[in-house]
């Protein structure tokens, strides 16, 4: 096991940051902390990296107290939200900056590390140009060196950001959002380059994200935190077809949630019976969970759950309807090109879900804490 946190808890104020949380990093292991704002993504990180300290609870590296070293002794890499470059260094002086840092540090005082066995000799002002070339071409920017922040895109600039936090050759890499001040085109680019560069690593790396499509395709495993608490942990498919609770089913991807009644395994909406997968609540009231693309639409008289178009928005492979049901509810299908080419504003619709997952209580959007949204924009600064 390479990283192990156990009942860590971090309080501000009368604000539970973390409350009891306890999870692990093999070596190696790619590992997605994910949640809304508010849940202790950035607070547990910062605790990793040594720029908080928590209430209670250990924190271990391959056996190692990391609570009882200095942040500049634990060798952890961190990338931020917003770069955090030296807008006065070109790119590939923002790369050197850590490494003639640790070299001051190697020198000072020189006689008391030369007695230690663990002791390194410090890296010639030729050996950090000769990395720093290495690590420009490791992220696809060799030649841009003498680049200011300034004359750089925003992807080149994470790229600096994150060859600067390998520079100093960590044992764990720390991403905190490093997509999150990216237009969407570039997210999606950078996203397998990063996978790419993890594998040629081989890095333990913990990456916070509120966006779970970057999870799902980025991570080994994912942890979703909601409240200071750990919700759920899995791989990518195990979280997405076996939740272990609506707010994960809804925190995973587009959601369509019904007010239903469970009896004997089937979920009835609207009087439709759709067969209940996955845990199965006790009969009585319940909501029912589904995908947008879970449904069949027919017209005509007949079962299913009586519905009116509103809107239809194509969109490549498929569209999107937007209905209103008899009770005043709105949904927004997934439905197939062909077939939605076929329907039109204001028509009768029967919705005939295919299946569903229930539960007692309805996922809501969780309130952004001020003190959490305030700890990630000063780390971000």
């Amino acid at each position: 096991m390479s990283l192990e946190i156990t009942n860590v808890s971090k309080r501000f104020g009368r604000f539970p940051a973390l409350n009891d949380v306890s999870l692990f990093a093999e070596d190696g292991e790619f590992l997605a902390l994910l949640g809304p704002s508010g849940s202790g993504k950035t607070t547990l990180m910062r605790i990793i990296a040594g720029l908080e300290s928590p209430d209670a609870g250990k924190v271990a590296f391959r056996g190692e107290d990391l609570l009882a070293k200095a942040v500049r002794d634990r060798r952890i890499g961190f990338v931020f939200q917003h770069y955090a470059l030296f807008r006065h260094m070109t790119a590939a002086q923002n790369v050197a900056f850590g490494m003639h840092v640790k070299r001051r540090l190697d020198q000072w005082p020189l006689a008391a590390r030369n007695k230690s066995p663990t002791y390194a000799r410090p890296l010639t002002n030729k050996e950090i140009k000769n990395r720093v070339e290495e690590l420009l071409a490791l992220v696809q920017l060799e030649g841009l060196g003498g680049r200011y922040p300034s004359q750089l895109s925003g992807g080149q600039r994470q790229r600096v950001a994150l060859a600067r936090a390998l520079a100093i050759e960590p044992s764990i890499l720390l991403l905190d959002e490093p997509f999150g001040a990216l237009d969407a085109k570039v997210r999606r680019g950078l996203r397998r380059w990063l996978r790419d560069l993890h594998e040629h690593t081989g890095l333990t790396t913990i990456f916070v994200t509120h966006d779970q499509d970057e999870a799902l395709e980025l991570a080994d495993r994912i942890a979703i935190l909601r409240d200071g608490r750990i919700e759920q942990i899995g791989t990518p498919e195990q979280l997405y077809r076996e939740p272990a609770s609506g707010f994960v089913f809804d925190f995973l991807g587009d959601t369509v949630q019904l007010p239903c009644s469970v009896n004997g395994g089937i979920a009835l909406i609207e009087g439709f019976g759709a067969p209940i997968v996955g845990d199965i609540p006790s009969d009585g009231p319940a909501i029912a969970y589904l995908r947008p693309d879970e449904f069949d639409v027919a017209t005509g008289d007949g079962p299913g759950i009586k519905a009116r178009v509103r809107s239809i928005i194509l969109a490549g492979h498929d569209a999107r309807v937007d209905c209103r049901l008899d009770n005043d509810d709105h949904v927004e299908l997934r439905v197939p090109l062909d077939q939605a080419v076929r329907l039109s504003p204001r028509e009768r619709l029967r919705l005939l879900p295919r299946h569903a997952r229930a539960w007692r209580e309805r996922a809501e959007a969780r309130p952004v804490d001020a003190r959490e949204s305030a700890l990630t924009r000063s780390v971000s600064a």
